[in-house]
């Protein structure tokens, strides 16, 4: 059997441009994929949390540390500048692969500079 599991995630992304008249994609900062283990061309999932929107394209690199987030072409129509997003990436495990697989999450602030690096939620009370 096959599992879908998170892959790697990029949390509470600022998106920093939105370009409609563009081939496609999302332009993300080349060091954000490298520390989430995200390739260019990977298909990434992106959640945005200023409207609710769920949708899918692909990575492409943008300059290293320049904390660029632009969503491009049609998805541009799903997040503006400044909205907050999810940027998540899965892959596909049998049975054995999941059972010590561990994904990255990259948390982000503001600026999209990471603030941490782990593997695991953590766990929050319900009052």
């Amino acid at each position: 059997m096959q599992l879908t599991l998170l892959k790697a995630k990029l949390h509470k992304a600022h998106v920093t441009h939105s370009e409609l008249e563009y081939e496609g994609s999302c332009a993300i900062d080349s060091a954000l994929l490298d520390a989430a283990g995200i390739r260019e061309y990977e298909r990434i999932e992106i959640y945005n949390l200023a409207n609710g929107e769920r949708f899918s394209t692909y990575a492409i690199r943008a300059q290293a540390h320049s904390g660029i987030i632009s969503v491009n072409g049609a998805a541009a129509h799903r997040a503006a500048p400044g909205d907050r997003v999810i940027i998540c990436a899965y892959a596909m495990l049998d049975e054995q692969e999941a059972a010590n697989f561990r994904p990255t999450l990259v948390y982000l602030d503001a600026d999209n500079r990471i603030t941490r690096i782990g593997d695991s939620i953590p766990v929050q009370a319900v009052s």
